[in-house]
């Protein structure tokens, strides 16, 4: 169940609808939300957003400031995704492969003494 705190803000339908928008691109990878949680503040003229998804695998955290409301929450939601492709696509990732070295054993190096005295 999303969870949505705000301060000095009251949190419309179209606010809880754009945020629960974003966090439903996270289930496209298949990856059961835990707890997720979003904080509204007002800071002068800019709102920060942050917001924190427990995973059976870890938590993700992300916050986004922005003069616009919108603005920030798709800010967020990029971030919560780029984290979680990290997460889910890193066991596929093909990290410190050895290279094969194979060039001695095809290439035969012949030294021929030319102009020897």
């Amino acid at each position: 169940m999303l969870k949505i705190t705000s301060k000095q803000l009251e949190v419309t339908a179209l606010i809880r609808e754009r945020i629960e928008g974003r966090l439903e691109k996270l289930s496209r990878h298949d990856v059961q939300l835990i707890n997720p949680h979003v904080i509204i503040t007002q800071e002068k003229q800019l709102f920060k957003i942050e917001a924190s998804v427990g995973l059976p695998s870890g938590d993700l955290f992300a916050q986004a400031k922005s003069e616009n409301l919108y603005a920030a929450i798709t800010a967020m939601g990029q971030k919560l995704e780029k984290q979680l492709n990290r997460l889910t696509q890193k066991p596929q990732a093909q990290r410190h492969v050895p290279l094969i070295d194979d060039t001695e054993s095809e290439f035969e190096y012949v030294y021929k003494e030319e102009n020897a005295a």
